[in-house]
């Protein structure tokens, strides 16, 4: 089961696992890809809100993640961030863009 990470909520992944269901891929090579898929979409949102937040504030985020403490983690970005759903909704639909355009380009090399 996929882990359930602070975004979870405004990022939904289900549309590049149905393109990669499109594909001829072993159910392994699929389960592998959607797993970089998952560490590349949480790299990508972590290092997005790291670049928002002072140092100190860095500190207390990441000790919110680590601890799995959801509302901690948002209450921390609501107060230190301006807009900061959005900003991840964005930085995660422009992943996604560039995801499925690297799939369409492999299926039509399949």
């Amino acid at each position: 089961m996929k882990k359930k990470h602070f975004y979870s909520h405004i990022v939904e992944t289900s549309s590049i696992s149905l393109s990669l269901g499109d594909m001829d891929l072993l159910q392994q090579e699929r389960k592998d890809l959607l797993t970089l898929v998952e560490i590349n979409m949480h790299k990508t949102i972590m290092d997005l809100v790291l670049s928002h937040l002072s140092a100190e504030d860095k500190k207390a985020f990441l000790l919110h993640v680590a601890n799995d403490h959801h509302e901690r983690i948002w209450n921390l970005l609501k107060e230190k961030t301006e807009n900061i759903e959005e900003k991840i909704q964005k930085a995660a639909n422009d992943l996604q863009k560039n995801l499925h355009k690297d799939i369409a380009d492999a299926k039509k090399k399949q």
